[in-house]
C-alpha cells in the first residue's frame, strides 16, 4: 500500500453527506446503554489526529453512563497507510475499527463481524437513527450484509456551504463588494487588492495559497477543478446522473480551466510559489497570519487558522464562501442533494474481547441521549435550557469560535465522527435540533463581518448565494468517494492519481505556452495506465450500488 491508497478515498470531511428535509418532532424515546460494568475497548481511528485521549468531560460522562472507555490509536504520525495491511498480516486487531475506504480489505480477510443479527436484536437506536436509510449500510450486491455502523449525518439539510473558492471579507469590502461568480472575478479582486496592499502585517501579501503536498491535493486541486465546471464532489470521478456512467475526472477537457487559471496566477505572482512544496502546518500558519487573500479548502482543514484569526482580532481576514465557477457557462453544484451514502463507518473486529458489549456501546452512541451529549456537551456547562430550548451561552460560543482546542478541552463535537450521526436536520423528542446547527443558530452565530458581507450581497445565509438544491438533479448514487473499490480498480486509481498529482504541479508552474502539450501528455499517460477500463469498472460499481439500495433484503 502507498500513501495514495488512502488518499483516493479521502475528501472534504468538513463537508458531510447530505439529504434534504428534516425529521419531525415525535414522542419521547427512552434509550438504555445496556450493561454498564467498566470495560475498555481498543479503537483504531483512521482519522486519528495524534492525540485523542479519553479524558475530556464528554468522554468521562459517556463512561459514567455506559461503563465504556476507549483506548484510541491510529496511523503512525497520522499518515501511515500501512496500518490496515499490517493488522491483516498479523491477525491482531483492535476491538473497534474505523478503516474508512479500507474496510473492504477487512471484510475480505474475515477481520470484522457482520452486524445484521445484532441490529435486529439489540440495535433499537441504530434502527431508529438510520430508518429507511439502513439499507445503505449493506456491503455489496453480492454480499448484502452490514459490517459497519455508518458515520456522517443521516438527516442533513443543506444549510451550510463553504463554497468552492473563498475570498477574505477585507478584500470584498475594500473593493465595494464586486460581483464574485467566476475565476476572472476572483482574479480581478486579488490583483487590485495586492496592488494596493503588497504587505499585510509586515509580510508579503499572498493572493491565493493551496495545500497540495499531501492528500490535500485531492481537494484543493481536484475538487475545486470539478466545482468550477458545475460538478459536485464524487472524489476522482464525474458521474452522469442519467446513465450512472463514471469517468476519471482528469480525462474531461473542461477540468483544465482551474489549472489554466492557477497557471496564470503563478506566472503573475498571485499564487503562492510554495503551493506545491509547503507542509499543511505552514499553509495553515499563512492563513492564520491574515496575508492570504483567497483559499480553496473546506473549513475543517483550516479551522484552527480561522480560530487564530478571530483570537487575534482579525475577523475581516476570515473568508466569504463563494459559488465560483470557471465562467458564465457553468452553474455551481455545491448544494447538490447527495442523499445519505452509507459509506464508511465503525466495525467490530473478529477478535473483539466482547462483541455484544461493543455493539451495545455503538448502539448507545446512536441514541438521542448520546447524540445530544456528543453535539451539545454537558447541560449547565456547555449549554443551557431556556424555555425548553437548548442555547449556547455567548461566552461558550466565543470560545468555540476562538479556541482551537475547544473540542479537545471540552469534548464537545470531539466524538461525533466517526460514530453514527443523526445529522443537523434531526429534531429530537424535546423539539430541539440534535446538533447546534439550525438556520436560526447559523445566522445568529455568523460573525459581524460575515453579516456585513452577506447584507452587501443581499443574502442572509451563505447558501443564498448559490443555485438552490431544487435546481440541481439529486445524486442517485450517493458520493463515489465513499465507495470501497475492489483491488484491481483501486490499483488503477492509485496509479492514475500518482501520475496526475505530479503532472498537475508541473502544469501549473510550467510555461503557459506549453500548457496544452503538457495537458495532452497527462491524458495520454492516463490512457496508458488503463484508465478506460477503470471507468467501466467504476460505472458498474455505481450501478450495482444503486441496485443494492433498491433490493428487498430481509
Amino acid at each position: 500500500m502507498t500513501k495514495k491508497r488512502i488518499a483516493v478515498l479521502v475528501a472534504l470531511i468538513l463537508l458531510t453527506v447530505l439529504v434534504a428535509g428534516c425529521r419531525a418532532k415525535g414522542p419521547a424515546r427512552v434509550f438504555t446503554a445496556g450493561t454498564t460494568t467498566p470495560i475498555t475497548f481498543t479503537f483504531f481511528n483512521a482519522d486519528f489526529p495524534g492525540d485523542m485521549k479519553w479524558d475530556d468531560p464528554v468522554a468521562k460522562r459517556i463512561t459514567e453512563i455506559t461503563g465504556v472507555s476507549l483506548d484510541v490509536d491510529g496511523p503512525v504520525g497520522g499518515a501511515d497507510t500501512q496500518a490496515i495491511a499490517l493488522m491483516i498480516a498479523s491477525g491482531k486487531y483492535p476491538d473497534l475499527i474505523y478503516a474508512k475506504g479500507n474496510i473492504g480489505m477487512l471484510i475480505e480477510a474475515g477481520a470484522v463481524i457482520p452486524l445484521d443479527d445484532l441490529i435486529k436484536t439489540k440495535g433499537n437506536n441504530i434502527r431508529d437513527l438510520y430508518g429507511d436509510q439502513l439499507v445503505k449500510l449493506r456491503n455489496s450486491l453480492q454480499d448484502p450484509r452490514i459490517f459497519h455502523a455508518g458515520t456522517f449525518g443521516v438527516y442533513e439539510p443543506l444549510w451550510i456551504t463553504e463554497g468552492s473558492v473563498q475570498v477574505q471579507h477585507a478584500v470584498l469590502k475594500e473593493l465595494g463588494y464586486p460581483t464574485m461568480k467566476t475565476l476572472d472575478d476572483v482574479e480581478r479582486a486579488l490583483r487590485a487588492y495586492m496592488a494596493k496592499y503588497p504587505t499585510i502585517n509586515g509580510q508579503p501579501t499572498l493572493g491565493i495559497s493551496l495545500s497540495t503536498l499531501t492528500w490535500h491535493w485531492l481537494i484543493s486541486l481536484g475538487n475545486t477543478a470539478n466545482y468550477a465546471i458545475g460538478y459536485t464532489d464524487d472524489g476522482q470521478w464525474l458521474v452522469n446522473q442519467e446513465t450512472l456512467e463514471a469517468t476519471y475526472k482528469f480525462l474531461d477537457p473542461e477540468m483544465r480551466y482551474w489549472f489554466q487559471w492557477l497557471n496564470r496566477m503563478y506566472q503573475e505572482g498571485i499564487l503562492d510559489p510554495e503551493t506545491f512544496t509547503q507542509s499543511e502546518d505552514t499553509w495553515r500558519a499563512k492563513l492564520a497570519s491574515g496575508r492570504v487573500l483567497a483559499n480553496a479548502f473546506p473549513l475543517w482543514g483550516w479551522a484552527q487558522a480561522r480560530a487564530s484569526l478571530l483570537a487575534d482580532g482579525m475577523d475581516e481576514r476570515t473568508y466569504a464562501y463563494l459559488p465560483i465557477v470557471a465562467d458564465d457557462r457553468f452553474q455551481s453544484a455545491m448544494l447538490t442533494d447527495r442523499g445519505y451514502g452509507g459509506g464508511w463507518g465503525i466495525a467490530i473486529s473478529s477478535t473483539c474481547k466482547d462483541p455484544e458489549r461493543a455493539f451495545e456501546f455503538i448502539n448507545w452512541m446512536a441514541s438521542e441521549e448520546a447524540q445530544i451529549l456528543l453535539n451539545w456537551g454537558i447541560e449547565g456547562v456547555n449549554y443551557d435550557v431556556i424555555d425548553g430550548k437548548r442555547v449556547v451561552p455567548p461566552n461558550e460560543q466565543r470560545m468555540i469560535d476562538t479556541d482551537p482546542d475547544h473540542p479537545k478541552r471540552t469534548g464537545v463535537s470531539r466524538w461525533t465522527l466517526p460514530f453514527p450521526m443523526r445529522g443537523h436536520g434531526f429534531v429530537d423528542s424535546t423539539g430541539n435540533f440534535i446538533t447546534r446547527n439550525s438556520p436560526d443558530t447559523i445566522k445568529r452565530n455568523y460573525l459581524p463581518i460575515e453579516k456585513e458581507t452577506l447584507a452587501a450581497y443581499g443574502a442572509e445565509m451563505w447558501i443564498d448565494l448559490f443555485p438552490p438544491t431544487s435546481s440541481i438533479p439529486m445524486s442517485r448514487h450517493g458520493q463515489a468517494w465513499q465507495y470501497t473499490l475492489p483491488p484491481d480498480l483501486f490499483a488503477k486509481v492509485v496509479e492514475a492519481d500518482s501520475l496526475v498529482q505530479t503532472a498537475l504541479a508541473n502544469i501549473v508552474i510550467g510555461s503557459p505556452a506549453n500548457f496544452d502539450t503538457a495537458w495532452a501528455n497527462m491524458v495520454d499517460g492516463l490512457r496508458r495506465t488503463g484508465i478506460d477500463q477503470a471507468n467501466s469498472a467504476m460505472t458498474q460499481l455505481i450501478r450495482d450500488r444503486v441496485r443494492l439500495w433498491e433490493m428487498d433484503v430481509q
